[in-house]
């Protein structure tokens, strides 16, 4: 017993030192509903690998895992939400979750195609006085470390309509960012996944790091 619980505290001990080399980690949202949550699942790790080369944001290798109505969520200054298809909030998933942004958090949402119509509709019960707005290309999210004169990059063609970016904004605070018709977590992937041309994976990259550090900075 006394063997296990030392062997317990030497772990706790180096995992501790490990952690204390990173400033902060990044979640992925788990929501109910039926919809895949879970989808995309090298975009965040590659994506976090980008930033820290690039940006040296120092951030923690492997994205964490978090439910809307979790007390966990105040510990994630970002957080990456992307399906297909249906999203379904609790009474207590929305007050969590309008506090979580109202506060400071950051929620980036991706529709990887489908999401759109329960997204919009689930949003809207967290901030029912606010609607998703297009964003103009001069905002600075886009103006970040890379630089997106026309917004958005489009990586996968479903609809044949142009990559927009939406926003929630509270009190002159955008706390939360909508790509839509771009599938920018699918350019995040590794690239066997879907063998994008590398310069649209870059493109993609570039404008998830943007984000990060619009979220970590601006906000």
């Amino acid at each position: 017993m006394k063997k296990l619980l030392l062997s317990f505290l030497v772990f706790l001990a180096t995992f501790s030192v490990v952690n204390a080399q990173y400033a902060y980690k990044i979640a992925k949202l788990k929501y109910n509903g039926g919809g895949d949550w879970y989808a995309n699942k090298t975009s965040l790790p590659n994506l976090i690998k980008f930033a820290n080369a690039n940006l040296r944001m120092n951030i923690f290798p492997e994205e964490d895992i978090v439910e809307p109505g979790s007390p966990d969520l105040f510990g994630y200054p970002f957080v990456h939400m992307t399906g297909h298809g249906n999203v379904t909030f609790s009474d207590a998933d929305v007050q969590n979750l309008r506090r979580y942004l109202m506060s400071g958090g950051f929620l980036h949402i991706d529709d990887n195609y489908g999401l759109d119509k329960f997204i919009r509709r689930e949003m809207k019960k967290v901030f029912p006085e606010l609607n998703f707005i297009e964003l103009p290309f001069n905002h600075p999210v886009y103006q970040q470390k890379f630089k997106f004169a026309s917004g958005l990059p489009k990586v996968h063609e479903h609809d044949a309509k142009a990559p927009q970016g939406f926003g929630l904004i509270y009190q002159g605070r955008l706390l939360c960012f909508y790509s839509y018709e771009c599938d920018l977590g699918n350019g995040w992937e590794d690239q066997s996944v879907y063998n994008d041309p590398e310069p649209v994976r870059q493109q993609a990259l570039r404008m998830g790091a943007n984000l990060l550090q619009y979220a970590t900075t601006t906000n």
